[in-house]
C-alpha cells in the first residue's frame, strides 16, 4: 500500500519536508522537537499491524531488505519510511516505537510514540473492516501515551515534550483504495468522491481540534499520493495499459485541497497552532511520471536528481 520509502526522489521530498518542519520550532530551542508522535495509515505504520488480527501485514520478506538488520519490521517499505527519513534528518538517534510493540515502554518513550495502522483511515469504518487501528483508537492510545510519558519523564518534563514535539498525521489512501471504492453502500451515501471527501474533511478537523486540545501545537500533515499511479489501483479496475489513472488522481487531489482548506481554517481558530499540510502529489507523480529526470548509479536504485536551477519537483502546498 505504502510508496514512501526509498529512492532519491523520496529522500528529497523529506528533506524538503524537514526544513519546513524545522521553522515550526521555536527559534532559542536548541534542539528541534524532542520527539515524534505519529498517527496514520500503512505510510508511518513501523509495527503496529504485526500485533493485530489483520490481513494487512508487513512482517514477511521482502519488507525489511533494505532496513537495519535487514530484517522485516512491519514496515510497509523495503527500507526505510519517509518518516524514518524525516527523523535522521531532524537529528534523532531511533525511532519512536510501535505503541503496540514491546519496545514502548520506558526510556524508549522520550522520543515519542508510533500509532500508525496500515489500512486505517479518518474514517474509523475503514480500519474496522480491515481490522486496523481506528483513528478514535489511534487518539485513545495517545492518551495512554500522555499518561505513561509522565510518570517516565516526570509531569514538567513531559508536558514540555507534549506541547514541542512534531505530530505527524497521515491518513486518506486506505479510505478511498480500502473502503469507498469498494463499497457499494459507501457509495450509496456518498455519490461522489467529493462528497466522500468533504465527509473525511470533517473527521481531520476534529482529530487535529481533539490533539490541540490535549497539548499538540506543531503539526504536519501528509495529504494523499497520486493515489491512480498505485499498482494496487490499475490491478484493481483491471486498466489493461500502463499508466496512472487520471480519474482517480483527480479525486486524491480534490481530497487534498479540502484538506488544505481545513488546515488553514484550523489555523485561525486555534492560535498556538503551527500546521504544514505538505505536497506530496506532485513530487511522486513526478517520479513516477517521469523518470528520465532522475539518475541511477545502480541499477534500481535512484541516486540523485539532475535538477535545473528553480525546478525541483518538491514543494509544500501551503505553510503556515
Amino acid at each position: 500500500m505504502a510508496i514512501w520509502g526509498g529512492g532519491g526522489g523520496a529522500a528529497a521530498l523529506v528533506l524538503s519536508l524537514a526544513l519546513q518542519l524545522a521553522a515550526m520550532a521555536d527559534a532559542q530551542e536548541t534542539s528541534i522537537f524532542p520527539a515524534m508522535i505519529l498517527f496514520g495509515d500503512s505510510s508511518v505504520d513501523s509495527g503496529n499491524n504485526n500485533y493485530l488480527p489483520t490481513a494487512f501485514k508487513a512482517n514477511y520478506p521482502p519488507y525489511g531488505k533494505d532496513f537495519i538488520g535487514h530484517q522485516p519490521t512491519g514496515r510497509f517499505c523495503n527500507g526505510k519510511l519517509t518518516t524514518d527519513i524525516t527523523a535522521d534528518i531532524l537529528g534523532f538517534k531511533t525511532y519512536p516505537p510501535a505503541y503496540l510493540s514491546p519496545q514502548a515502554k520506558g526510556k524508549n518513550l522520550l522520543v515519542g510514540a508510533n500509532f500508525g495502522s496500515a489500512a486505517a483511515g479518518y474514517d474509523d469504518t475503514t480500519a474496522l473492516i480491515n481490522h486496523a487501528i481506528p483513528l478514535s483508537q489511534q487518539l485513545e492510545y495517545y492518551k495512554e501515551y500522555r499518561a505513561e510519558l509522565s510518570k517516565v519523564a516526570g509531569t514538567k518534563k513531559a508536558a514540555a515534550i507534549i506541547k514541542d514535539a512534531l505530530y505527524i498525521v497521515g491518513f486518506g489512501t486506505a479510505d478511498f483504495l480500502q473502503n469507498y471504492y469498494v463499497n457499494p453502500t459507501l457509495k450509496k451515501l456518498y455519490t461522489t468522491p467529493d462528497q466522500y471527501s468533504t465527509h473525511l474533511a470533517t473527521f481531520f478537523s476534529s482529530f487535529i481540534k481533539d490533539l490541540y486540545g490535549l497539548g499538540a501545537r506543531r503539526i504536519g500533515v501528509v495529504p494523499l499520493p497520486p493515489l491512480g499511479c498505485f499498482p494496487e489501483t490499475i490491478a484493481l479496475f483491471r486498466f489493461p495499459k500502463h499508466g496512472c489513472i487520471h480519474r482517480i488522481n483527480n479525486d486524491a487531489k480534490g481530497f487534498n485541497n479540502k484538506i488544505n482548506t481545513t488546515a488553514i481554517t484550523l489555523q485561525k481558530q486555534l492560535l498556538a497552532l503551527k500546521i504544514v499540510v505538505f505536497d506530496i502529489f506532485k513530487p511522486l507523480h513526478h517520479v513516477i511520471t517521469s523518470p528520465s529526470d532522475y539518475v541511477l548509479q545502480k541499477p534500481g536504485k535512484v541516486a540523485a536528481r539532475q535538477a535545473k536551477q528553480g525546478q525541483l519537483p518538491y514543494s509544500v502546498i501551503q505553510s503556515l
